[in-house]
């Protein structure tokens, strides 16, 4: 999009996504996030203590 002043110089502007609200997400996807956060939990934890253990 763009507009054109008297001189005829041009402005230019991005043009804008149309905006919408996140929604809360359901028990199931809240149960979901909780298992992918603990399995993350439970990688990084073994990664740390192999590292320890070999070092």
């Amino acid at each position: 999009m763009y507009t054109t002043d008297n001189e005829g110089l041009l402005n230019n502007y991005a043009v804008e996504p149309q905006i919408y609200y996140a929604e809360y997400p359901s028990p199931e996807q809240q149960r979901r996030y909780a298992l992918q956060g603990a399995v993350g939990f439970l990688i990084a934890s073994a990664m740390v203590l192999i590292a320890l253990g070999v070092s």
